[in-house]
């Protein structure tokens, strides 16, 4: 494999612990998604599965291939993509709330008019 991550203590960080963290993280998103039903909050768990999907393309690039940046690429993709996808979503998140005076899922339905 490639080199290890060093923690401050000088110790190899093994690869489970920045999955268990991704997984953790993913797994929040995906339960505030479907739980939650005000629109920002639902961005926002969105937002925390993307950051999931980041997390491992940085640590894999980071042991499989040590010398490339390819998965910080990557990385750095999906951060632009969230960006413009975050941007749209307020938009229409503001747009409701003008109508409406609240972020509910719900008024997305009488938005159709």
């Amino acid at each position: 494999m490639g080199e290890l991550l060093i923690d401050n203590a000088g110790a190899p960080v093994p690869i489970l612990a920045y999955q268990l963290v991704s997984l953790i993280i993913f797994f929040a998103g995906i339960y505030g998604f479907f739980t939650r039903r005000n629109l920002m909050m639902m961005l926002i768990s969105v937002e925390l599965i993307l950051n999931a999907a980041d997390i491992n393309f940085a640590v894999f690039n980071r042991y499989l291939y040590p010398g490339e940046m390819d998965g910080m690429f990557f990385a750095l993709f999906t951060i632009a993509i969230a960006a413009c996808e975050t941007a749209v979503a307020i938009a229409i998140i503001i747009n409701v709330y003008r109508n409406f005076g609240n972020a509910e899922v719900d008024n997305l339905k009488n938005m159709k008019g």
